[in-house]
């Protein structure tokens, strides 16, 4: 309750997560899974990039929405929670039963729903009057007496009767009767009214347990779950068991087990294809091979039977030349060895060598196992290439299981998400002192971050610059003056300056009661600016740099993004610089070095492109340095001019005049600038003109947009 609505995900048929910012513990999910299951995972699932047109009508009604109460539909599984926005309040009900189904009801009305059904006396449908299904026996509201006449208008036995008549279903009917001491088949009536009163004291001691005291426990069995409940059961005593903090935990750690027995059942389809064949193949194989050494043993046992194959052979090729077939095959077969002979085709066969052989008598012992030699050695190249091809299949097959096995790596490798909290909405860090320092994102975070949460003693920061962030400094009353500075400095960083590639820039800060959304007679202000009226204290010489580095908030590991004077003692740290490394493969490349989901690094960078200048890390400390800042130090002598915009003024984000150090023409390359935008805006100082010998403005890394075509003349200053 009080949790306001982020995100809303729809996959598969029945799956719909609900990401939500609950104040004080940053985002919680709950996840409708399966229509069976609802409950805050551990892990946030996968999620589909592109929402459905379900998870599109929810985004668009209830986004933002404050969540109210939260309730069970009479004893149910449904589930029914109050959401309230400015445009009315609506309702969104979670039935678990049937199939499941999410609906979301605005003043009694379905505005749409995951499933559309209708029943005889109940109508699913969007513009439908939403109508609570038909309630059931409840036994944990209901009186002794209507709990015995339920009880007593069974026939069938205790068991099934406190599951269906009483509505306590299989596992706490079960637990009832473990509980009175009475066997599951006991009849109804052979039920005592003594009995009956003790199986009522029974359901109303676990509801309380359940409500009261809850003790989320799993039951495993072969070690896996058999069973669980918000309480221990007695029923289950004779089961290893397992306690969890919530039965969001225990239904996560069910839901994590039943997916991975899933995943060790499922074999892909390419696989099962592939294994399909190589058995085919080997098979095949086989049969070559058995058949090649069968005819060479045949062969063989021609020699090995010399003599009276060569009688056999020549007493046939001569008789059949003689007597009729009927005769041969009469006189061929008292030949004990002889088992048959066709004379239509001059084969006999006989048991030589110990083998039986078919055999051509019109021809000689040599031709024949000449024959069956040759009908083996076609075999054996038949078995040679199926032997070629079964190898090419098992490759195929070892690199498609590489492929799975790596992408199951990795998904089981997947950086996991960090802690969520109520401020990563916004851009944040951390200052020395150990203070909150938030800022907007955009127009209008700018306007919430200020009007929700600048409060008497904070600060408010801002850069001089069109396009910069509204920062709070959290109880900066009392900020020291490196809190305040690093709250500029973030300022300045996370604004268009960033994206200008500057080298550094300026920043102030004021008090609350100097921010104002009032304007001057005559000005306008626009959506996510504010007006500042006295003084401003500015903070100078503020480099366009930032540090990523790891620390702990509130006993949790968090990836933060600030100045680098935040990150005293850190040795997981790297500083980025203004840069042509796009943002996207940066954020990527630095999430997998901090191991977090890429959306928490994208997240905290600043707007344009990034590139890591230094890196700090515990192997070996070791610093790569790719580009050093400009800063004026190094280049005390050059001075970047800005025009002022009068108009409006007083609007914090109105850019005005400030000097900002830079090289002198190697600062082109830097901010990208062409030969002749530089020109008119970098303009040497009085000591440079007299120490410095002319500047040619001719390095041009891009052209600007409006630049006219083909090369432009380099220009001078100087004396």
């Amino acid at each position: 309750e009080g949790a306001h609505m982020d995100k809303i995900y729809h996959w598969g048929a029945k799956n719909v997560l609900f990401r939500l910012n609950v104040q004080g513990e940053g985002k919680k999910e709950l996840f409708f899974k399966d229509g069976k299951w609802l409950y805050s995972p551990a892990v946030k699932p996968e999620t589909p990039t592109m929402p459905t047109s379900f998870a599109s009508f929810l985004r668009k009604y209830i986004d933002n929405a404050r969540v109210g109460k939260v309730r069970q539909l009479g004893f149910d599984r449904a589930v029914e929670i109050e959401l309230t926005k400015s445009d009315g309040d609506y309702k969104l009900v979670f039935e678990m039963f049937g199939g499941g189904n999410v609906l979301l009801v605005k003043d009694g009305v379905i505005l749409n729903c995951l499933i559309q059904k209708t029943w005889k006396d109940r109508t699913v449908r969007p513009g439908s009057e939403y109508m609570v299904p038909k309630s059931r026996f409840d036994p944990t509201e209901s009186s002794e007496e209507d709990f015995a006449s339920s009880f007593r208008s069974s026939d069938s036995d205790a068991v099934r009767t406190l599951a269906t008549s009483v509505n306590l279903g299989g596992q706490y009917a079960e637990e009832v009767c473990r509980r009175v001491g009475i066997e599951k088949s006991t009849p109804c009536k052979d039920v005592s009214d003594e009995t009956l009163s003790r199986m009522y004291a029974a359901v109303k001691e676990i509801v309380r347990y359940a409500i009261e005291s809850p003790e989320p426990t799993a039951y495993f069995k072969d070690g896996k779950i058999e069973d669980f409940a918000p309480m221990r059961l007695e029923s289950r005593s004779d089961l290893e068991s397992k306690s969890y903090g919530t039965m969001s935990e225990m239904i996560h750690a069910f839901m994590t087990e039943l997916s991975d027995a899933e995943e060790e059942a499922f074999v892909d389809p390419e696989v099962e294809k592939l294994n399909r064949r190589v058995a085919k193949q080997e098979e095949t194989l086989e049969e070559y091979k058995e058949a090649e050494a069968e005819l060479r043993r045949k062969a063989d046992a021609l020699y090995a039977d010399y003599q009276k194959t060569s009688e056999l052979l020549a007493v046939l090729d001569e008789q059949s030349k003689k007597i009729t077939w009927e005769k041969l095959k009469a006189g061929a077969m008292r030949i004990p060895y002889v088992k048959d002979i066709d004379p239509s085709k001059n084969r006999v066969t006989a048991e030589l060598g110990g083998e039986t052989v078919t055999l051509d008598y019109t021809k000689s012992l040599d031709a024949n196992a000449s024959d069956i030699y040759q009908k083996g050695k076609e075999i054996g190249e038949k078995a040679k290439r199926a032997k070629e091809a079964l190898d090419e299949t098992l490759a195929i097959l070892s690199k498609t299981q590489k492929n799975i096995d790596k992408a199951k790596a990795l998904a089981a490798g997947k950086a996991q998400p960090t802690k969520q909290f109520w401020f990563e909405r916004y851009k944040w860090f951390i200052t020395p002192g150990g203070k909150l320092v938030i800022a907007g994102r955009d127009t209008h975070t700018n306007d919430s971050i200020v009007k929700k949460h600048l409060k008497e003693n904070d600060v408010y920061a801002h850069a001089d610059v069109h396009g910069a962030p509204s920062v709070i400094l959290k109880e900066g009353a009392s900020a020291s003056e490196e809190d305040l500075r690093a709250a500029c400095h973030f300022a300045i960083a996370q604004s268009k300056a960033w994206v200008a590639a500057l080298a550094e820039g300026g920043a102030f800060w004021v008090y609350p009661d100097q921010v104002s959304k009032t304007p001057n007679p005559g000005e306008f202000v626009p959506r996510g600016a504010f007006i500042v009226r006295g003084k401003r204290n500015y903070e100078y010489h503020l480099p366009m740099e930032l540090t990523i580095g790891e620390i702990y908030y509130q006993g949790a590991r968090k990836v933060m993004c600030g100045p680098a004077e935040c990150f005293a003692g850190c040795n997981r740290m790297m500083t980025i610089v203004p840069g042509r490394g796009k943002a996207g493969r940066k954020s990527n490349e630095i999430a997998k070095r901090f191991n977090v989901p890429e959306e928490e690094i994208s997240r905290i960078l600043p707007p344009g492109d990034v590139e890591v200048s230094k890196v700090v890390w515990p192997k070996d400390d070791e610093e790569s340095s790719r580009r050093r800042p400009w800063t004026r130090d190094r280049y005390p002598n050059c001075t970047l001019n800005v025009p002022n915009q009068k108009k409006n003024a007083n609007i914090a984000t109105a850019p005005t005049m400030r000097d900002i150090t830079v090289p002198q023409a190697a600062i082109l390359a830097h901010l990208g600038l062409s030969s002749c935008h530089a020109a008119h805006n970098i303009r040497p100082t009085t000591g440079m003109r007299n120490a410095m010998p002319p500047i040619v403005c001719c390095r041009r890394p891009r052209r600007p947009s409006w630049h006219s075509k083909g090369p432009a003349a380099p220009r001078t200053w100087g004396k």
